[in-house]
């Protein structure tokens, strides 16, 4: 994601210097370390959260030293490589606004601990955060009384590859969860599953929807294979998101990006982008994904008719150069 935002600020021509936090230089014998003070930390506060940062504080130093950038723009989060403070402190020092695109939040509610240092050590560091779901936009400004506002994902449009002989009526891409092994042993003879971290949740699931499920991550190329020999693409948000009725996740922008049919689970942040009927369908119950994949296979024309119209909202509003042009805006980036 990080490489497709920083192509689109180019393709703006703003000019923009993507880095990825994974790849910078980390602090000596880290394995060492971050065990030695995760275990000191525990001793000193055994309910509290500890990640020893990642990466020499110097390294992402010299680079905003060299770049003197105007704004600096975290996507996801920052904690596990570089202590807020520090990314807040080079924010002061070298006079630039500091921005965090939010992608990752959702995924913290099950993790209470880690969720609440990010909440209080990570978000209130930053001038402003950009964050892909409402329902926590509404809670980091109401609850937290932080500058926050929604900004959902974007995608880049996909040109699919031709199809292969194998079709699939109905395809699931995403990892193993038991509201979506709930969900999908309902249209288990429809459906191919592809993802990671299935095998571990096999004992939970039946004989015929194991065989449907091929465990690993697909991306790229071959995610757009898949798409092009399917019929209908199902998304089903994980369970700490429907709880929470939040989720646009970036399933929905690639699916439209590729114009493909797209069924998803329904929540209040779907229906307000998004014509429902029109230019995405969706259901909010077991009974009724049943249904609407049946209707949609043996209603091709109505099928291509909705994947038409979702293609043309999202070229109109939902390209990720759609979307940085906004965001550049928030950030009070010049046109």
């Amino acid at each position: 994601m990080g490489r497709e935002i920083h192509g689109a600020f180019q393709e703006l021509g703003l000019e923009c210097v993507y880095h990825d936090m994974a790849d910078l230089k980390q602090i000596p014998f880290y394995s060492l370390r971050a065990v030695y003070s995760k275990t000191v930390h525990k001793r000193r506060e055994k309910e509290g959260f500890y990640y020893l940062p990642r990466v020499q504080e110097r390294v992402l130093e010299r680079i905003v030293q060299q770049q003197r950038p105007n704004h600096i723009l975290v996507i996801g989060f920052i904690y596990k490589f570089i202590r807020p403070a520090f990314i807040r402190y080079l924010s002061d020092k070298y006079a630039c606004a500091l921005y965090l695109f939010d992608t990752d939040s959702c995924n913290l509610y099950t993790k209470r601990r880690e969720f609440l240092y990010f909440l209080e050590q990570d978000l209130p560091v930053y001038d402003k955060i950009l964050s892909f779901s409402k329902v926590t936009t509404n809670f980091f400004v109401h609850t937290r009384g932080l500058n926050a506002e929604y900004f959902p994902f974007g995608a880049n449009p996909i040109q699919l590859p031709p199809p292969n002989q194998d079709r699939h009526k109905v395809l699931f891409v995403g990892s193993g969860d038991l509201r979506r092994i709930l969900l999908l042993e309902h249209i288990k003879s429809l459906v191919h599953v592809y993802g990671n971290r299935w095998q571990r949740n096999f004992p939970l699931m039946s004989d015929q929807l194991r065989q449907r499920v091929v465990d690993k991550a697909v991306w790229g190329k071959e995610l757009h294979q898949l798409f092009t020999d399917a019929d209908i693409v199902l998304n089903i948000t994980r369970g700490p998101f429907y709880a929470a009725e939040t989720g646009i996740n970036l399933r929905i922008f690639e699916a439209l990006a590729a114009g493909k049919f797209l069924l998803t689970d329904y929540c209040d942040e779907v229906a307000e982008m998004f014509e429902l009927g029109v230019d995405i369908e969706t259901f909010k119950s077991s009974s009724e994904l049943i249904d609407k994949v049946n209707f949609y296979l043996a209603h091709p024309e109505e099928r291509n008719r909705i994947a038409q119209a979702g293609h043309a909202k999202f070229l109109e509003r939902y390209t990720w150069k759609a979307r940085i042009k906004a965001m550049a805006q928030e950030m009070g980036m010049p046109n």
